[in-house]
């Protein structure tokens, strides 16, 4: 988390057992309209729950499709329960902004549909200003802490 950065809310994840609690109560504190319509940039170093707690929230909105990241195809597309598309980026492979570019995020992130990115730091000459910024935290104890905070 950058100094002096606004932190929302906080939520600790002290064993895998946890993840699908916490990404319960995560939802829960974003408002229905921000899951509809909102962007969600996760941050944090590889191998600290990005992708696994991606997958969480999935299940929380009931998706019913398999989630998997969506390191080489950047995007997958979902259908939550309520009726509304979840749209899943990972940009670690990305090599230039162009790609981003090729594949229509601009439109994805200007569109209806919840987005959660992975390694939104590739792309962040695009991110719009307004999105939600999700940094998750590897603990010395290997729980991991999940901040949010308003970009």
């Amino acid at each position: 988390m950058a100094e002096g950065e606004n932190i929302l809310k906080a939520f600790t994840i002290n064993s895998l057992d946890e993840i699908d609690k916490v990404a319960e109560d995560f939802i829960q504190y974003i408002s229905e309209s921000d899951l509809e319509s909102n962007i969600f940039a996760f941050y944090g170093k590889m191998g600290a729950g990005k992708t696994t707690f991606i997958k969480a929230i999935c299940k929380a909105l009931g998706v019913k499709d398999i989630v998997n990241s969506p390191s080489f195809t950047i995007i997958n597309e979902y259908k939550s329960s309520r009726g509304f598309s979840i749209y899943h980026f990972d940009f670690y492979r990305i090599n230039k902004l162009q790609e981003a570019y090729d594949i229509g995020t601009e439109d994805y992130f200007a569109g209806s549909g919840l987005c959660l990115i992975e390694w939104p730091e590739k792309i962040a000459e695009i991110l719009p200003e307004d999105h939600i910024k999700v940094t998750i935290t590897t603990n010395p104890d290997f729980s991991r802490t999940i901040a949010v905070s308003q970009a």
